[in-house]
Protein backbone atom coordinates (compact mmCIF):
# COMPACT_ATOMS: atom_id res chain seq x y z
CA UNK A 1 0.00 0.00 0.00
CA UNK A 2 2.99 2.18 0.60
CA UNK A 3 4.39 1.83 -2.21
CA UNK A 4 1.35 2.50 -4.47
CA UNK A 5 0.40 6.10 -2.46
CA UNK A 6 4.64 7.01 -3.41
CA UNK A 7 3.61 5.99 -6.85
CA UNK A 8 0.60 8.23 -6.87
CA UNK A 9 2.54 11.18 -5.25
CA UNK A 10 5.05 10.63 -7.54
CA UNK A 11 3.13 11.28 -10.56
CA UNK A 12 0.84 14.08 -9.07
CA UNK A 13 4.29 15.68 -8.70
CA UNK A 14 5.30 14.74 -12.44
CA UNK A 15 1.65 16.37 -13.66
CA UNK A 16 2.23 19.57 -11.82
CA UNK A 17 5.67 19.95 -13.13
CA UNK A 18 4.22 19.40 -16.48
CA UNK A 19 1.37 21.37 -16.39
CA UNK A 20 4.00 24.40 -15.03
CA UNK A 21 6.16 23.50 -17.67
CA UNK A 22 3.23 23.69 -20.24
CA UNK A 23 2.01 27.34 -18.76
CA UNK A 24 5.83 28.71 -19.04
CA UNK A 25 6.23 27.21 -22.86
CA UNK A 26 2.61 28.40 -23.53
CA UNK A 27 3.55 32.54 -22.06
CA UNK A 28 6.46 32.39 -24.09
CA UNK A 29 4.79 31.50 -26.96
CA UNK A 30 2.21 34.43 -26.64
CA UNK A 31 2.30 36.95 -23.66
CA UNK A 32 5.73 36.81 -23.18
CA UNK A 33 6.91 35.97 -26.87
CA UNK A 34 8.74 38.79 -28.84
CA UNK A 35 6.36 40.61 -31.36
CA UNK A 36 5.36 39.83 -34.90
CA UNK A 37 6.02 42.60 -37.61
CA UNK A 38 5.82 43.36 -41.00
CA UNK A 39 8.82 43.96 -42.80
CA UNK A 40 9.58 45.72 -46.23
CA UNK A 41 12.79 46.42 -48.38
CA UNK A 42 13.63 49.38 -50.51
CA UNK A 43 12.31 49.36 -54.01
CA UNK A 44 12.79 51.93 -56.87
CA UNK A 45 9.16 53.42 -57.83
CA UNK A 46 8.51 56.59 -60.67
CA UNK A 47 6.96 59.04 -58.06
CA UNK A 48 4.62 62.50 -58.06
CA UNK A 49 5.02 64.83 -55.32
CA UNK A 50 2.32 67.23 -55.97
CA UNK A 51 0.29 69.76 -53.69
CA UNK A 52 -3.22 70.08 -52.72
CA UNK A 53 -5.69 73.18 -52.99
CA UNK A 54 -9.23 73.54 -52.69
CA UNK A 55 -10.83 76.75 -54.08
CA UNK A 56 -13.95 77.77 -56.51
CA UNK A 57 -13.92 78.01 -60.01
CA UNK A 58 -13.36 81.91 -60.89
CA UNK A 59 -12.78 84.32 -64.17
CA UNK A 60 -9.98 86.75 -64.21
CA UNK A 61 -12.15 88.48 -67.20
CA UNK A 62 -15.40 89.27 -66.04
CA UNK A 63 -16.99 91.91 -67.58
CA UNK A 64 -20.87 93.71 -66.88
CA UNK A 65 -22.33 94.68 -70.31
CA UNK A 66 -23.60 98.03 -69.86
CA UNK A 67 -25.28 100.88 -71.92
CA UNK A 68 -24.08 104.36 -72.00
CA UNK A 69 -27.53 105.77 -72.28
CA UNK A 70 -31.09 105.73 -70.89
CA UNK A 71 -33.51 104.29 -72.30
CA UNK A 72 -36.19 101.00 -72.40
CA UNK A 73 -34.86 97.36 -73.69
CA UNK A 74 -36.87 96.20 -76.88
CA UNK A 75 -35.54 93.77 -77.86
CA UNK A 76 -32.92 90.69 -76.08
CA UNK A 77 -30.89 88.75 -78.39
CA UNK A 78 -28.58 86.44 -75.90
CA UNK A 79 -29.48 84.54 -72.55
CA UNK A 80 -27.21 83.15 -70.05
CA UNK A 81 -25.13 80.23 -71.27
CA UNK A 82 -25.14 81.61 -74.62
CA UNK A 83 -21.52 81.53 -76.61
CA UNK A 84 -20.97 84.81 -78.13
CA UNK A 85 -18.99 86.56 -80.57
CA UNK A 86 -16.95 89.93 -80.30
CA UNK A 87 -19.30 92.73 -81.90
CA UNK A 88 -22.39 89.99 -82.00
CA UNK A 89 -25.28 92.00 -81.08
CA UNK A 90 -27.05 91.28 -77.50
CA UNK A 91 -29.62 94.24 -76.89
CA UNK A 92 -31.41 96.99 -78.35
CA UNK A 93 -33.07 100.19 -76.92
CA UNK A 94 -35.64 102.24 -77.43
CA UNK A 95 -34.45 104.74 -80.26
CA UNK A 96 -37.46 107.15 -82.06
CA UNK A 97 -36.06 110.36 -79.77
CA UNK A 98 -32.62 109.76 -81.03
CA UNK A 99 -33.55 108.94 -84.75
CA UNK A 100 -35.33 112.01 -85.07
CA UNK A 101 -32.32 114.28 -83.56
CA UNK A 102 -30.25 112.28 -86.04
CA UNK A 103 -32.16 113.63 -88.67
CA UNK A 104 -32.35 117.00 -87.39
CA UNK A 105 -28.56 117.15 -86.93
CA UNK A 106 -28.47 115.99 -90.93
CA UNK A 107 -30.52 118.58 -91.94
CA UNK A 108 -28.64 121.13 -90.12
CA UNK A 109 -25.31 119.86 -91.99
CA UNK A 110 -27.35 120.31 -95.53
CA UNK A 111 -28.31 123.80 -94.84
CA UNK A 112 -24.92 124.78 -93.72
CA UNK A 113 -23.51 123.21 -96.69
CA UNK A 114 -25.62 125.10 -99.24
CA UNK A 115 -25.41 128.65 -96.65
CA UNK A 116 -21.58 127.88 -97.51
CA UNK A 117 -22.14 127.90 -101.15
CA UNK A 118 -24.43 130.97 -101.03
CA UNK A 119 -21.54 132.67 -98.95
CA UNK A 120 -19.17 131.62 -101.37
CA UNK A 121 -21.08 132.95 -104.28
CA UNK A 122 -21.51 136.45 -102.81
CA UNK A 123 -17.73 136.71 -101.76
CA UNK A 124 -17.42 135.83 -106.02
CA UNK A 125 -19.59 138.80 -106.74
CA UNK A 126 -17.74 140.96 -104.27
CA UNK A 127 -14.59 140.35 -105.46
CA UNK A 128 -15.55 140.79 -109.01
CA UNK A 129 -17.14 144.33 -107.75
CA UNK A 130 -14.05 144.83 -106.08
CA UNK A 131 -12.09 144.41 -109.28
CA UNK A 132 -14.27 146.95 -111.43
CA UNK A 133 -14.27 149.55 -108.25
CA UNK A 134 -11.04 149.47 -108.36
CA UNK A 135 -10.31 150.12 -111.96
CA UNK A 136 -12.82 152.88 -112.27
CA UNK A 137 -11.76 154.56 -108.93
CA UNK A 138 -8.23 154.95 -110.99
CA UNK A 139 -9.61 156.09 -114.20
CA UNK A 140 -11.48 158.69 -112.53
CA UNK A 141 -8.36 160.43 -110.55
CA UNK A 142 -6.29 159.86 -113.68
CA UNK A 143 -9.15 161.76 -115.33
CA UNK A 144 -9.53 164.58 -112.85
CA UNK A 145 -6.04 164.99 -112.24
CA UNK A 146 -6.10 165.88 -116.38
CA UNK A 147 -8.92 168.21 -115.15
CA UNK A 148 -11.26 166.37 -117.77
CA UNK A 149 -13.96 165.37 -114.86
CA UNK A 150 -14.64 167.03 -111.38
CA UNK A 151 -12.93 166.02 -108.53
CA UNK A 152 -15.84 165.55 -106.48
CA UNK A 153 -16.89 162.61 -109.27
CA UNK A 154 -13.33 161.14 -109.00
CA UNK A 155 -13.69 160.98 -105.27
CA UNK A 156 -16.82 159.65 -105.63
CA UNK A 157 -15.78 156.54 -107.26
CA UNK A 158 -12.82 156.01 -105.00
CA UNK A 159 -15.61 155.46 -102.15
CA UNK A 160 -17.25 153.25 -104.20
CA UNK A 161 -13.59 151.14 -104.38
CA UNK A 162 -13.70 151.26 -100.67
CA UNK A 163 -16.74 150.08 -99.80
CA UNK A 164 -16.30 147.36 -102.39
CA UNK A 165 -13.35 146.47 -99.97
CA UNK A 166 -15.68 146.12 -96.95
CA UNK A 167 -18.23 144.15 -99.02
CA UNK A 168 -15.25 141.38 -99.74
CA UNK A 169 -14.19 141.49 -95.99
CA UNK A 170 -17.66 141.03 -95.05
CA UNK A 171 -18.35 138.40 -97.63
CA UNK A 172 -15.06 136.35 -96.33
CA UNK A 173 -15.86 136.63 -92.67
CA UNK A 174 -19.88 134.93 -93.19
CA UNK A 175 -17.91 132.46 -95.27
CA UNK A 176 -15.78 131.44 -92.17
CA UNK A 177 -19.05 131.80 -89.93
CA UNK A 178 -20.58 129.49 -92.41
CA UNK A 179 -17.56 127.32 -92.20
CA UNK A 180 -17.40 126.92 -88.78
CA UNK A 181 -21.24 126.55 -88.29
CA UNK A 182 -20.61 123.63 -90.44
CA UNK A 183 -18.32 122.41 -88.12
CA UNK A 184 -20.48 122.23 -85.40
CA UNK A 185 -23.71 121.20 -87.26
CA UNK A 186 -21.13 117.72 -88.61
CA UNK A 187 -20.11 117.14 -84.77
CA UNK A 188 -23.45 117.40 -82.85
CA UNK A 189 -24.29 115.14 -86.63
CA UNK A 190 -21.22 112.93 -85.16
CA UNK A 191 -22.87 112.71 -81.53
CA UNK A 192 -26.61 112.57 -82.65
CA UNK A 193 -25.30 109.49 -84.77
CA UNK A 194 -23.10 108.16 -81.97
CA UNK A 195 -26.11 108.57 -79.49
CA UNK A 196 -28.52 106.58 -81.77
CA UNK A 197 -25.69 103.66 -82.19
CA UNK A 198 -25.69 103.74 -78.63
CA UNK A 199 -28.66 102.13 -78.32
CA UNK A 200 -27.54 99.35 -79.76
CA UNK A 201 -25.60 97.05 -77.23
CA UNK A 202 -22.88 94.72 -78.46
CA UNK A 203 -20.37 92.02 -76.59
CA UNK A 204 -17.10 93.70 -76.02
CA UNK A 205 -15.50 90.02 -76.68
CA UNK A 206 -16.03 86.19 -77.08
CA UNK A 207 -17.37 84.65 -74.32
CA UNK A 208 -20.30 82.95 -71.94
CA UNK A 209 -23.08 85.09 -71.14
CA UNK A 210 -22.98 84.32 -67.10
CA UNK A 211 -26.00 86.35 -66.27
CA UNK A 212 -28.74 88.52 -67.98
CA UNK A 213 -29.65 90.92 -65.50
CA UNK A 214 -32.59 92.49 -67.43
CA UNK A 215 -35.49 91.69 -69.41
CA UNK A 216 -37.50 93.13 -72.38
CA UNK A 217 -39.75 96.24 -71.51
CA UNK A 218 -37.08 97.46 -68.37
CA UNK A 219 -35.48 100.69 -68.34
CA UNK A 220 -31.37 101.00 -68.46
CA UNK A 221 -29.31 103.45 -66.66
CA UNK A 222 -25.92 104.19 -67.95
CA UNK A 223 -23.46 102.04 -66.28
CA UNK A 224 -26.16 99.33 -65.23
CA UNK A 225 -25.34 95.93 -66.39
CA UNK A 226 -27.21 94.03 -68.48
CA UNK A 227 -25.09 91.10 -69.27
CA UNK A 228 -22.23 89.34 -67.46
CA UNK A 229 -19.88 88.07 -69.78
CA UNK A 230 -16.87 86.16 -69.12
CA UNK A 231 -13.75 84.86 -71.67
CA UNK A 232 -13.59 81.04 -70.98
CA UNK A 233 -9.71 81.66 -71.81
CA UNK A 234 -9.40 83.00 -68.68
CA UNK A 235 -11.20 80.72 -66.59
CA UNK A 236 -9.17 79.21 -63.48
CA UNK A 237 -9.39 77.48 -60.28
CA UNK A 238 -8.84 80.39 -57.12
CA UNK A 239 -6.64 77.52 -54.68
CA UNK A 240 -5.95 78.38 -51.57
CA UNK A 241 -2.92 76.19 -50.94
CA UNK A 242 -0.85 75.94 -47.09
CA UNK A 243 1.84 78.00 -46.76
CA UNK A 244 3.80 75.03 -45.54
CA UNK A 245 2.82 73.11 -49.07
CA UNK A 246 4.23 76.00 -51.51
CA UNK A 247 7.80 74.90 -51.79
CA UNK A 248 8.24 73.63 -55.54
CA UNK A 249 4.81 75.82 -56.80
CA UNK A 250 5.61 77.75 -59.63
CA UNK A 251 3.71 79.19 -62.21
CA UNK A 252 3.84 76.74 -65.63
CA UNK A 253 3.71 73.97 -63.14
CA UNK A 254 1.49 71.47 -64.44
CA UNK A 255 -1.68 70.42 -62.23
CA UNK A 256 -4.84 68.42 -61.83
CA UNK A 257 -8.41 69.72 -61.50
CA UNK A 258 -10.89 67.73 -60.02
CA UNK A 259 -14.42 69.49 -60.42
CA UNK A 260 -17.21 68.78 -57.90
CA UNK A 261 -19.93 68.41 -60.67
CA UNK A 262 -17.43 65.68 -62.06
CA UNK A 263 -16.89 63.51 -59.81
CA UNK A 264 -14.11 60.77 -61.24
CA UNK A 265 -13.07 63.08 -63.69
CA UNK A 266 -9.56 64.88 -64.25
CA UNK A 267 -9.04 67.97 -65.78
CA UNK A 268 -5.40 69.09 -66.64
CA UNK A 269 -4.49 72.26 -65.87
CA UNK A 270 -1.23 74.94 -65.38
CA UNK A 271 -0.36 77.32 -62.35
CA UNK A 272 -1.08 80.75 -64.11
CA UNK A 273 -0.90 83.06 -60.97
CA UNK A 274 0.18 82.90 -57.34
CA UNK A 275 -0.64 85.38 -54.69
CA UNK A 276 2.06 87.26 -52.64
CA UNK A 277 -0.16 87.72 -49.97
CA UNK A 278 -1.33 85.01 -47.58
CA UNK A 279 -4.37 84.87 -45.42
CA UNK A 280 -3.56 85.65 -41.28
CA UNK A 281 -6.25 83.50 -40.23
CA UNK A 282 -5.85 80.00 -42.76
CA UNK A 283 -2.24 80.53 -42.99
CA UNK A 284 -3.19 79.59 -46.90
CA UNK A 285 -1.88 81.60 -50.00
CA UNK A 286 -4.00 82.22 -52.99
CA UNK A 287 -2.91 80.08 -55.79
CA UNK A 288 -4.92 80.27 -60.05
CA UNK A 289 -4.39 77.29 -61.51
CA UNK A 290 -5.93 77.93 -65.44
CA UNK A 291 -7.71 74.86 -67.41
CA UNK A 292 -5.58 73.13 -70.72
CA UNK A 293 -7.16 73.72 -72.56
CA UNK A 294 -10.12 75.89 -71.28
CA UNK A 295 -13.34 74.76 -70.34
CA UNK A 296 -15.86 75.36 -72.60
CA UNK A 297 -18.61 74.47 -69.92
CA UNK A 298 -18.04 75.99 -66.60
CA UNK A 299 -19.76 77.25 -63.82
CA UNK A 300 -18.14 79.92 -61.88
CA UNK A 301 -17.92 79.68 -58.34
CA UNK A 302 -18.24 75.82 -58.33
CA UNK A 303 -15.82 73.96 -55.67
CA UNK A 304 -12.85 72.17 -57.15
CA UNK A 305 -9.84 70.54 -55.76
CA UNK A 306 -6.51 71.12 -57.56
CA UNK A 307 -3.04 68.88 -57.04
CA UNK A 308 -0.37 70.63 -58.42
CA UNK A 309 2.63 68.79 -59.47
CA UNK A 310 5.63 69.83 -57.91
CA UNK A 311 8.41 67.46 -58.84
CA UNK A 312 8.49 63.78 -60.61
CA UNK A 313 11.04 61.04 -60.36
CA UNK A 314 12.08 57.86 -62.02
CA UNK A 315 12.70 54.59 -60.12
CA UNK A 316 13.34 56.41 -56.78
CA UNK A 317 14.50 54.31 -54.09
CA UNK A 318 11.02 54.44 -51.85
CA UNK A 319 9.28 52.71 -49.28
CA UNK A 320 5.88 52.96 -47.68
CA UNK A 321 5.28 56.66 -45.75
CA UNK A 322 3.80 54.77 -42.80
CA UNK A 323 7.53 53.18 -42.20
CA UNK A 324 8.65 56.46 -41.37
CA UNK A 325 8.75 58.01 -37.69
CA UNK A 326 9.85 60.85 -36.20
CA UNK A 327 12.01 60.08 -33.29
CA UNK A 328 13.82 62.94 -31.30
CA UNK A 329 13.50 65.30 -34.32
CA UNK A 330 14.88 63.10 -36.60
CA UNK A 331 13.37 61.21 -39.37
CA UNK A 332 14.06 57.39 -39.82
CA UNK A 333 13.08 53.99 -39.65
CA UNK A 334 12.94 50.80 -37.45
CA UNK A 335 15.18 47.92 -38.79
CA UNK A 336 15.50 43.87 -37.88
CA UNK A 337 19.04 43.10 -37.47
CA UNK A 338 19.58 39.78 -35.91
CA UNK A 339 15.75 40.17 -34.56
CA UNK A 340 16.38 42.96 -32.74
CA UNK A 341 15.12 46.23 -33.77
CA UNK A 342 17.60 49.20 -34.60
CA UNK A 343 16.36 52.98 -35.07
CA UNK A 344 18.10 54.08 -38.37
CA UNK A 345 18.16 57.82 -39.25
CA UNK A 346 17.43 58.33 -43.20
CA UNK A 347 17.35 61.84 -45.33
CA UNK A 348 13.82 61.73 -47.45
CA UNK A 349 12.85 63.50 -50.86
CA UNK A 350 9.79 63.49 -52.52
CA UNK A 351 6.58 61.91 -50.87
CA UNK A 352 3.90 60.51 -53.73
CA UNK A 353 0.25 60.84 -53.58
CA UNK A 354 0.39 57.31 -53.12
CA UNK A 355 1.93 57.21 -49.76
CA UNK A 356 5.69 56.22 -50.72
CA UNK A 357 8.38 58.15 -49.89
CA UNK A 358 11.55 58.95 -51.55
CA UNK A 359 15.10 57.81 -49.21
CA UNK A 360 18.18 59.76 -50.75
CA UNK A 361 20.15 58.09 -48.00
CA UNK A 362 20.20 56.21 -45.07
CA UNK A 363 18.89 52.82 -46.39
CA UNK A 364 20.97 49.59 -47.73
CA UNK A 365 18.77 48.02 -49.94
CA UNK A 366 18.84 44.58 -48.01
CA UNK A 367 17.66 46.21 -44.44
CA UNK A 368 14.38 44.87 -43.29
CA UNK A 369 12.09 47.97 -43.02
CA UNK A 370 9.53 47.57 -40.04
CA UNK A 371 6.12 48.98 -41.27
CA UNK A 372 3.48 49.10 -38.38
CA UNK A 373 0.75 51.27 -37.11
CA UNK A 374 2.43 55.03 -36.03
CA UNK A 375 1.56 54.45 -32.09
CA UNK A 376 3.31 51.00 -32.07
CA UNK A 377 6.33 52.21 -33.92
CA UNK A 378 6.55 54.83 -30.97
CA UNK A 379 6.49 52.56 -28.29
CA UNK A 380 9.49 50.67 -30.23
CA UNK A 381 12.92 50.81 -28.76
CA UNK A 382 16.69 50.24 -29.52
CA UNK A 383 17.47 46.17 -28.85
CA UNK A 384 13.78 45.18 -28.61
CA UNK A 385 13.10 41.60 -29.79
CA UNK A 386 10.98 40.91 -32.27
CA UNK A 387 9.74 38.45 -35.01
CA UNK A 388 9.15 38.42 -38.34
CA UNK A 389 5.79 38.23 -39.47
Amino acid sequence: MELIKKIIQKKKMWIWALIVLSVVILLKLTLLAPPKVLAVKLVKRDLTAQVYGNGTVEAKVLVGVSSKITGRIVELYADQGDHVKSGQLLATLESDDLIQQQHQAEAGVNKSAANLNVEKANLQKALANLTLAEKNAGRFKKLADQNMVSRLEAEQYDNIWQIAKEEVARCSASLESVRMEQTGNRASLGFARSKAADTRIYAPYDGVIITRDLEKGATVVPGQVVFSLADPKTVWVKANVDESQLKGVAVGKRAVISLRSSPGRQYPGQVARIGRQSDRVTEELEVDVAFTPPLNNFRLGEQADVYIITETKTSAPSLQSVALITRENTRGVWIIENGRLRFKPVVIGIEDTNNFTEIISGLDVNDNIVVAPQPVMSKFRNGQKVRLQ
